[in-house]
Protein backbone atom coordinates (compact mmCIF):
# COMPACT_ATOMS: atom_id res chain seq x y z
CA UNK A 1 0.00 0.00 0.00
CA UNK A 2 1.33 3.41 -0.93
CA UNK A 3 0.63 6.18 1.21
CA UNK A 4 1.17 9.52 0.16
CA UNK A 5 1.62 12.49 2.55
CA UNK A 6 1.06 16.08 2.72
CA UNK A 7 1.08 18.88 5.86
CA UNK A 8 -1.02 21.30 4.96
CA UNK A 9 -0.14 24.99 6.43
CA UNK A 10 -3.06 25.66 8.93
CA UNK A 11 -3.70 29.31 9.02
CA UNK A 12 -7.26 29.41 10.99
CA UNK A 13 -7.98 30.92 14.19
CA UNK A 14 -7.07 27.21 16.19
CA UNK A 15 -3.69 27.64 15.71
CA UNK A 16 -3.24 24.36 17.89
CA UNK A 17 -4.62 22.66 15.19
CA UNK A 18 -2.69 20.79 12.40
CA UNK A 19 -4.26 19.03 8.89
CA UNK A 20 -2.58 16.33 6.99
CA UNK A 21 -3.81 14.76 3.73
CA UNK A 22 -2.98 11.42 2.87
CA UNK A 23 -3.46 8.98 -0.77
CA UNK A 24 -3.62 5.51 0.40
CA UNK A 25 -3.54 2.62 -1.91
CA UNK A 26 -7.01 0.53 -2.44
CA UNK A 27 -6.82 -2.53 -0.47
CA UNK A 28 -9.09 -3.84 -3.41
CA UNK A 29 -8.33 -2.36 -6.92
CA UNK A 30 -5.80 -0.07 -8.36
CA UNK A 31 -6.97 2.98 -7.32
CA UNK A 32 -5.94 5.38 -4.12
CA UNK A 33 -8.49 6.43 -1.56
CA UNK A 34 -8.19 9.60 0.14
CA UNK A 35 -8.03 10.80 4.31
CA UNK A 36 -7.46 14.15 5.32
CA UNK A 37 -6.38 14.54 9.40
CA UNK A 38 -7.31 16.44 11.53
CA UNK A 39 -6.26 17.08 14.91
CA UNK A 40 -4.33 19.41 18.31
CA UNK A 41 -0.41 19.11 17.88
CA UNK A 42 0.79 17.05 20.33
CA UNK A 43 -3.11 15.72 21.31
CA UNK A 44 -2.69 13.56 24.52
CA UNK A 45 -6.63 12.74 24.17
CA UNK A 46 -6.78 9.08 24.74
CA UNK A 47 -10.09 8.51 23.14
CA UNK A 48 -10.60 6.31 20.01
CA UNK A 49 -9.67 8.33 16.75
CA UNK A 50 -12.98 9.38 14.44
CA UNK A 51 -13.68 8.84 11.44
CA UNK A 52 -15.86 10.94 9.58
CA UNK A 53 -17.99 10.13 6.27
CA UNK A 54 -19.83 12.28 3.68
CA UNK A 55 -23.43 11.26 2.05
CA UNK A 56 -24.27 11.21 -1.37
CA UNK A 57 -23.17 14.05 -3.50
CA UNK A 58 -20.50 16.19 -1.54
CA UNK A 59 -17.01 14.69 -0.71
CA UNK A 60 -15.70 14.91 2.77
CA UNK A 61 -14.27 18.11 2.96
CA UNK A 62 -17.18 20.49 1.64
CA UNK A 63 -18.75 18.39 3.97
CA UNK A 64 -17.08 18.31 7.34
CA UNK A 65 -13.50 20.88 6.55
CA UNK A 66 -14.76 23.71 5.54
CA UNK A 67 -12.18 27.36 5.55
CA UNK A 68 -14.86 29.25 7.62
CA UNK A 69 -16.08 29.98 11.30
CA UNK A 70 -18.98 27.55 11.97
CA UNK A 71 -18.07 25.15 9.07
CA UNK A 72 -15.85 22.93 10.43
CA UNK A 73 -16.94 19.65 12.32
CA UNK A 74 -13.77 18.12 12.12
CA UNK A 75 -12.23 21.28 13.63
CA UNK A 76 -14.79 21.57 16.28
CA UNK A 77 -14.18 17.69 17.61
CA UNK A 78 -10.49 17.88 16.75
CA UNK A 79 -10.64 20.67 19.26
CA UNK A 80 -12.57 18.64 21.84
CA UNK A 81 -9.48 16.61 21.71
CA UNK A 82 -10.10 13.83 18.64
CA UNK A 83 -7.66 12.54 16.19
CA UNK A 84 -10.44 13.34 13.51
CA UNK A 85 -9.50 11.55 10.33
CA UNK A 86 -12.45 12.32 6.99
CA UNK A 87 -12.75 9.79 4.20
CA UNK A 88 -13.27 10.77 0.17
CA UNK A 89 -14.77 7.63 -0.84
CA UNK A 90 -13.85 6.36 -4.59
CA UNK A 91 -15.72 8.26 -7.09
CA UNK A 92 -15.59 11.21 -4.90
CA UNK A 93 -13.43 14.29 -4.06
CA UNK A 94 -9.34 13.29 -4.40
CA UNK A 95 -9.86 9.73 -4.45
CA UNK A 96 -9.70 7.61 -7.53
CA UNK A 97 -12.81 7.67 -9.49
CA UNK A 98 -13.86 4.69 -11.35
CA UNK A 99 -12.90 4.94 -15.13
CA UNK A 100 -16.78 4.95 -16.44
CA UNK A 101 -16.84 8.09 -14.72
CA UNK A 102 -15.13 9.62 -17.65
CA UNK A 103 -17.58 8.18 -20.11
CA UNK A 104 -21.24 9.27 -20.93
CA UNK A 105 -23.28 8.86 -17.74
CA UNK A 106 -25.53 6.43 -19.78
CA UNK A 107 -23.04 4.27 -20.12
CA UNK A 108 -22.89 2.30 -16.91
CA UNK A 109 -25.22 1.38 -13.89
CA UNK A 110 -24.92 3.44 -10.35
CA UNK A 111 -21.62 3.42 -9.14
CA UNK A 112 -20.16 3.44 -5.96
CA UNK A 113 -22.87 0.91 -4.07
CA UNK A 114 -23.22 -0.15 -0.41
CA UNK A 115 -20.17 -2.83 -0.69
CA UNK A 116 -18.08 -0.81 -2.46
CA UNK A 117 -18.51 1.93 0.39
CA UNK A 118 -17.87 -0.93 2.88
CA UNK A 119 -14.46 -2.03 1.10
CA UNK A 120 -13.49 1.69 1.10
CA UNK A 121 -14.60 2.09 4.78
CA UNK A 122 -12.45 -0.78 5.78
CA UNK A 123 -9.53 -0.42 3.76
CA UNK A 124 -10.05 3.23 5.70
CA UNK A 125 -10.06 1.92 9.28
CA UNK A 126 -7.55 -0.40 8.92
CA UNK A 127 -4.94 2.15 8.27
CA UNK A 128 -6.34 4.49 10.56
CA UNK A 129 -5.55 1.94 13.48
CA UNK A 130 -2.09 1.20 11.84
CA UNK A 131 -1.89 5.29 12.42
CA UNK A 132 -3.04 5.49 15.58
CA UNK A 133 -2.17 2.10 17.29
CA UNK A 134 -5.57 1.98 18.01
CA UNK A 135 -7.80 -1.80 18.24
CA UNK A 136 -11.20 0.36 17.37
CA UNK A 137 -11.99 3.85 15.84
CA UNK A 138 -15.42 5.63 16.61
CA UNK A 139 -17.67 6.67 12.78
CA UNK A 140 -19.49 9.58 12.30
CA UNK A 141 -21.68 9.00 9.17
CA UNK A 142 -24.33 11.74 7.54
CA UNK A 143 -27.12 10.45 5.39
CA UNK A 144 -25.66 7.94 2.98
CA UNK A 145 -22.79 7.82 4.99
CA UNK A 146 -24.47 6.90 8.12
CA UNK A 147 -26.36 4.14 6.25
CA UNK A 148 -22.87 3.00 4.82
CA UNK A 149 -20.84 3.59 8.37
CA UNK A 150 -23.86 1.12 9.38
CA UNK A 151 -23.56 -1.39 7.16
CA UNK A 152 -19.96 -1.46 7.85
CA UNK A 153 -20.16 -1.77 11.05
CA UNK A 154 -22.64 -4.01 11.45
CA UNK A 155 -19.76 -6.43 9.71
CA UNK A 156 -16.84 -5.45 11.79
CA UNK A 157 -18.47 -5.13 15.02
CA UNK A 158 -14.77 -5.70 16.32
CA UNK A 159 -12.91 -3.03 14.96
CA UNK A 160 -16.04 -0.02 15.85
CA UNK A 161 -16.11 1.36 19.38
CA UNK A 162 -19.09 3.89 19.33
CA UNK A 163 -21.05 4.87 16.07
CA UNK A 164 -23.27 7.68 15.37
CA UNK A 165 -25.94 7.93 12.67
CA UNK A 166 -26.97 11.30 11.50
CA UNK A 167 -29.89 12.36 9.35
CA UNK A 168 -29.35 8.61 7.66
CA UNK A 169 -32.23 6.57 6.20
CA UNK A 170 -32.55 2.57 7.43
CA UNK A 171 -35.27 1.29 5.12
CA UNK A 172 -38.06 1.58 8.25
CA UNK A 173 -40.86 2.43 6.23
CA UNK A 174 -41.75 2.77 2.41
CA UNK A 175 -43.79 5.82 2.15
CA UNK A 176 -40.42 8.49 1.07
CA UNK A 177 -41.82 10.43 -1.96
CA UNK A 178 -38.54 12.49 -2.81
CA UNK A 179 -36.60 9.37 -3.32
CA UNK A 180 -38.85 6.66 -3.12
CA UNK A 181 -42.11 5.18 -5.00
CA UNK A 182 -43.55 7.75 -7.72
CA UNK A 183 -40.10 9.69 -7.39
CA UNK A 184 -38.23 10.33 -10.24
CA UNK A 185 -35.81 7.16 -9.10
CA UNK A 186 -38.32 4.59 -9.53
CA UNK A 187 -38.87 2.89 -12.90
CA UNK A 188 -41.74 4.11 -14.68
CA UNK A 189 -41.77 0.32 -16.46
CA UNK A 190 -40.82 -1.37 -14.01
CA UNK A 191 -42.28 -0.43 -9.96
CA UNK A 192 -40.07 -0.56 -7.35
CA UNK A 193 -37.05 -0.82 -9.41
CA UNK A 194 -34.28 1.95 -9.51
CA UNK A 195 -34.67 4.39 -12.65
CA UNK A 196 -30.75 2.86 -14.58
CA UNK A 197 -31.50 5.20 -16.97
CA UNK A 198 -30.23 8.08 -14.42
CA UNK A 199 -26.96 6.45 -15.33
CA UNK A 200 -23.51 5.82 -13.28
CA UNK A 201 -23.31 9.07 -12.26
CA UNK A 202 -25.02 12.48 -12.15
CA UNK A 203 -23.95 16.57 -12.47
CA UNK A 204 -24.70 18.74 -9.97
CA UNK A 205 -24.69 22.47 -10.02
CA UNK A 206 -24.31 25.24 -7.39
CA UNK A 207 -28.39 25.66 -7.01
CA UNK A 208 -29.11 22.32 -6.73
CA UNK A 209 -26.93 22.17 -3.30
CA UNK A 210 -29.40 24.82 -1.41
CA UNK A 211 -32.69 24.41 -2.68
CA UNK A 212 -33.84 21.43 -0.02
CA UNK A 213 -31.93 23.11 2.58
CA UNK A 214 -33.83 26.38 1.57
CA UNK A 215 -37.12 24.83 1.92
CA UNK A 216 -36.12 22.72 5.08
CA UNK A 217 -35.14 26.53 6.92
CA UNK A 218 -38.18 27.67 8.55
CA UNK A 219 -37.55 31.21 7.75
CA UNK A 220 -38.34 33.70 4.67
CA UNK A 221 -34.25 34.46 5.41
CA UNK A 222 -32.39 31.86 5.35
CA UNK A 223 -28.80 34.01 5.99
CA UNK A 224 -30.32 34.23 9.53
CA UNK A 225 -30.11 30.62 10.18
CA UNK A 226 -27.41 29.26 8.04
CA UNK A 227 -24.13 31.97 7.72
CA UNK A 228 -23.72 32.65 4.00
CA UNK A 229 -20.21 32.70 4.27
CA UNK A 230 -20.50 28.94 5.34
CA UNK A 231 -22.92 28.55 2.38
CA UNK A 232 -20.94 29.67 -0.01
CA UNK A 233 -17.57 27.79 1.06
CA UNK A 234 -19.88 24.80 1.04
CA UNK A 235 -20.80 25.20 -2.96
CA UNK A 236 -17.20 26.24 -4.00
CA UNK A 237 -15.46 23.49 -2.20
CA UNK A 238 -18.08 20.78 -3.55
CA UNK A 239 -17.25 22.66 -6.98
CA UNK A 240 -13.94 22.45 -6.27
CA UNK A 241 -13.96 18.40 -5.46
CA UNK A 242 -13.94 17.76 -9.10
CA UNK A 243 -11.21 18.78 -11.59
CA UNK A 244 -14.01 18.29 -14.50
CA UNK A 245 -16.58 20.87 -12.83
CA UNK A 246 -15.44 23.98 -14.69
CA UNK A 247 -15.84 22.57 -18.02
CA UNK A 248 -19.43 22.31 -18.01
CA UNK A 249 -21.67 25.83 -18.57
CA UNK A 250 -22.93 26.48 -15.40
CA UNK A 251 -20.37 24.76 -13.69
CA UNK A 252 -21.27 21.24 -12.38
CA UNK A 253 -19.29 18.52 -10.48
CA UNK A 254 -19.79 14.89 -10.90
CA UNK A 255 -21.27 12.12 -7.66
CA UNK A 256 -21.67 8.58 -8.34
CA UNK A 257 -25.44 7.51 -8.52
CA UNK A 258 -24.35 4.50 -6.28
CA UNK A 259 -25.81 5.78 -3.21
CA UNK A 260 -28.86 7.38 -4.70
CA UNK A 261 -30.17 3.70 -6.08
CA UNK A 262 -29.14 2.61 -2.35
CA UNK A 263 -31.32 4.69 -1.03
CA UNK A 264 -34.16 4.48 -3.57
CA UNK A 265 -34.09 0.90 -1.67
CA UNK A 266 -34.01 2.36 1.34
CA UNK A 267 -36.70 4.78 0.48
CA UNK A 268 -39.20 2.04 -0.41
CA UNK A 269 -38.92 -0.19 2.81
CA UNK A 270 -35.56 -2.32 1.58
CA UNK A 271 -33.09 -2.60 4.29
CA UNK A 272 -29.52 -2.87 3.55
CA UNK A 273 -28.16 -4.02 6.95
CA UNK A 274 -29.61 -5.01 10.15
CA UNK A 275 -29.86 -2.56 13.43
CA UNK A 276 -29.96 -5.83 15.46
CA UNK A 277 -26.71 -6.98 14.79
CA UNK A 278 -25.18 -4.01 15.86
CA UNK A 279 -22.78 -4.14 19.51
CA UNK A 280 -21.71 -1.14 20.33
CA UNK A 281 -22.94 2.05 21.69
CA UNK A 282 -25.15 4.13 18.99
CA UNK A 283 -26.22 7.62 18.92
CA UNK A 284 -28.68 8.35 16.41
CA UNK A 285 -29.32 11.68 15.61
CA UNK A 286 -32.29 13.08 13.88
CA UNK A 287 -33.44 16.42 13.00
CA UNK A 288 -37.24 17.36 12.94
CA UNK A 289 -37.07 19.44 9.08
CA UNK A 290 -35.02 16.80 7.69
CA UNK A 291 -35.93 16.45 3.77
CA UNK A 292 -33.96 12.85 3.82
CA UNK A 293 -34.54 10.80 6.69
CA UNK A 294 -37.40 9.98 8.44
CA UNK A 295 -38.19 9.63 11.62
CA UNK A 296 -39.17 5.96 11.74
CA UNK A 297 -36.03 5.83 10.65
CA UNK A 298 -34.33 6.73 13.62
CA UNK A 299 -36.61 5.01 16.04
CA UNK A 300 -36.53 1.77 14.36
CA UNK A 301 -32.37 1.99 14.90
CA UNK A 302 -33.21 2.54 18.20
CA UNK A 303 -35.57 0.03 18.85
CA UNK A 304 -33.70 -2.81 16.99
CA UNK A 305 -30.00 -1.96 18.22
CA UNK A 306 -29.02 -3.15 21.63
CA UNK A 307 -27.36 0.20 22.62
CA UNK A 308 -28.67 2.86 20.96
CA UNK A 309 -30.60 6.35 21.81
CA UNK A 310 -31.89 9.13 19.80
CA UNK A 311 -31.07 12.80 19.53
CA UNK A 312 -33.69 14.82 18.19
CA UNK A 313 -32.80 18.31 17.16
CA UNK A 314 -35.83 20.80 17.42
CA UNK A 315 -36.14 22.38 13.91
CA UNK A 316 -33.21 21.21 12.67
CA UNK A 317 -32.27 20.75 9.03
CA UNK A 318 -30.56 18.09 7.54
CA UNK A 319 -27.28 20.13 7.65
CA UNK A 320 -27.71 20.90 11.32
CA UNK A 321 -23.57 20.79 11.72
CA UNK A 322 -23.42 23.59 9.11
CA UNK A 323 -26.20 26.12 10.51
CA UNK A 324 -25.73 28.40 12.75
CA UNK A 325 -24.85 27.46 16.44
CA UNK A 326 -28.09 28.64 18.00
CA UNK A 327 -30.36 26.48 15.49
CA UNK A 328 -28.94 23.33 16.18
CA UNK A 329 -25.35 23.14 15.68
CA UNK A 330 -24.23 24.03 19.16
CA UNK A 331 -26.50 21.09 20.51
CA UNK A 332 -25.46 18.63 17.81
CA UNK A 333 -21.49 19.25 18.12
CA UNK A 334 -21.78 19.26 22.06
CA UNK A 335 -24.46 15.66 21.86
CA UNK A 336 -21.12 14.33 19.70
CA UNK A 337 -18.54 15.32 22.03
CA UNK A 338 -20.33 14.43 25.12
CA UNK A 339 -21.75 10.78 23.90
CA UNK A 340 -17.96 10.21 22.43
CA UNK A 341 -16.66 10.74 26.18
CA UNK A 342 -19.07 8.72 27.83
CA UNK A 343 -18.53 5.24 29.52
CA UNK A 344 -21.03 4.02 27.91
Amino acid sequence: MIILLLILPYTGSASMIEKRNHLIGSCYLDENIFIREVKLKNNKHKQEPLLLVHGARVPGIGSFDLPVQGGSLAEDLAQAGFDVYIIDLRGYGKSSRPKEMSRPASESKPLVRTPAAIDDLKCAVNQILKWTDSQKINILGWATGGHWAAAYAEQHNDSVNKLIIYNSLYGAVDDHKLLGKGSVFEDKLNPKQFNHSIGGYQLNTKESLFQAWDLSIPLVEKDLWRDPLVANAYAQEAMNSDPESFSHTPPQFRSPTGAMADSFELGIGQKQWQAKHLLMPILVIFSQNDFWSRKADALAIVNEAKQAHLLEIPDGTHFVHLDRAEKGRSLFVSSVVDFLNSDK
